[in-house]
């Protein structure tokens, strides 16, 4: 069972107070949640998804061993929730500098840097690729471009029949520009259902598939997440989630307006620009919202620390605790000591890690930087599981405590309309002509 503690001891007093008068309308947004019934309801398949998963993540795998059997790199083209989950994941179990025996696995279609596209597009030319294509629509700009050139490329090495099969789309069930494509040349397909957003589906085969052909345990975090599904919605062992949801509330509501999330350990890197998707997306509407960001201690105390410490008193961290060492490697006695640090020898790094971060909560505190502590007893398939689902969680009853929809996202679209306009999409050519007086207008000033 996948246990995350929640700890407060680094907020004020009077800010847990706070917290705790928000717990009636945290327990509302979690009967919410679970019932199915606020806001953007149509959106909450993710709830009790890892419960009913079995059927879909036998097909994912005998898939994923299809696909290792043909081609050793899986280029994963997708944007948002369809790459960053599977990132995050991926990112977490692999090993600094070795992978399991799976494929590669490298990602694209998730910015458009061309030169990005170039160089991956000259590593694969003397590889054995597959292709694992993730949008609802098969329109979205930035994955549909990067589609056009792989998809291309694999066919000129094997031709259309052969390229089909290592194309795989995830994709709407009956409809869009990929669902046509794909039924078209015959590619093998999964479904991301109606129900569950592009931020909320790693644990659907957005998430899965790419893990799978890594070569990680897909079934471990799978029953993470169950676990804690279990725990949260079902058991009713909801303290550590409404801990975290009232104090990040009662902090919101005391002037705190930026959220940073920490890790001490490099490997949840991806983890935080999957929770920066999550919450920011989530939360950022009607002019409310925490602004979401993440650091990697102590790398960032050498560059954020002195802001963090003494400037302005905007900002409080979430900070994720790994219980369990990844290593236990120890510092050596060095006969000179020049560099002083004997003291250490004897003390595995881990130590040193843990009292560098109780040091930091401690100065931060005392500094005006209150912290959240979210702690995790190991950093494995089924924890990174549980704490992935713990946060969906998190950010749905946030949302609602809010007063805001945490399933939808209208301000994405605001940058596509103008970047349509500009590009000379038909249908845009009045806001083509707005646009282009105003940045002429710019221009001359």
């Amino acid at each position: 069972m996948a246990t995350i503690r929640v700890h407060t001891t680094y907020i004020e007093d009077a800010v847990n107070d706070h917290a705790k008068t928000l717990y009636p309308e945290v327990e509302k947004a979690h009967k919410t949640t679970v019932d199915k019934t606020g806001l953007g309801h149509e959106f909450l398949g993710w709830v009790d998804l890892p419960g009913r998963m079995d059927e879909t993540l036998s097909a994912i795998e005998t898939t994923a061993k299809r696909l290792r059997s043909i081609a050793d790199v899986l280029v994963v083209i997708g944007i948002g929730g369809s790459y960053l989950g599977a990132k995050a994941v991926l990112e977490t179990l692999d090993g600094y500098f070795t992978t399991p025996d799976g494929m590669d696995v490298v990602f694209v279609g998730h910015h458009l840097s061309a030169a990005y596209m170039e160089e991956l597009q000259a590593t694969l030319v003397d590889k054995s690729f597959a292709i694992n294509v993730i949008s609802k629509s098969g329109t979205t700009t930035e994955p549909a471009i990067a589609f056009r050139f792989f998809r291309r490329l694999l066919e000129s090495k094997l031709g259309k029949a052969e390229a089909a099969e290592r194309i795989v789309a995830t994709t709407d069930a009956t409809k869009g520009a990929l669902r046509t494509l794909a039924e078209r040349e015959g590619y093998d397909t999964f479904v991301i259902d109606d129900d569950i957003g592009g931020r909320y589906s790693v644990f659907t085969p957005v998430g899965l598939l790419p893990v799978a052909c890594r070569g990680h345990d897909v079934n471990a975090l799978l029953a993470g997440a169950k676990a804690m599904m279990t725990s949260l919605h079902h058991a009713g062992d909801t303290d550590a989630l409404y801990r975290y949801v009232a104090a990040r509330q009662a902090l919101y509501q005391t002037g705190k307006k930026v959220e940073l999330l920490v890790y001490y350990e490099p490997k949840l890197a991806y983890v935080a620009e999957w929770w920066k998707q999550l919450f920011g997306e989530s939360e950022g509407k009607d002019g409310k919202g925490l602004f979401v960001a993440g650091a990697a201690f102590t790398t960032d105390l050498h560059s954020l620390g002195q802001y963090l410490q003494a400037g302005e008193r905007h900002l409080f961290e979430t900070v994720v605790s790994i219980n369990k060492p990844l290593s236990t490697l120890t510092i050596q006695t060095d006969e000179a000591d020049l560099d002083g640090l004997n003291y250490l020898a004897g003390k595995s790094i881990h130590d040193v890690n843990r009292h560098a971060m109780d040091g930091t909560l401690l100065a931060h505190a005392e500094g005006g930087t209150p912290s959240i502590v979210l702690e995790l007893e190991r950093l494995d398939a089924h924890h990174v599981g549980a704490l992935l689902y713990f946060f969906m969680s998190a950010c749905a009853l946030s949302g609602y405590v809010l007063g805001v929809n945490p399933f939808d996202q209208p301000g994405v679209e605001a940058y596509k309309v103008n970047m349509f306009a500009l590009l000379d999409k038909p249908g845009f050519e009045a806001r083509a002509k707005t646009l282009r007086e105003r940045l002429g207008s710019n221009e001359e000033d």
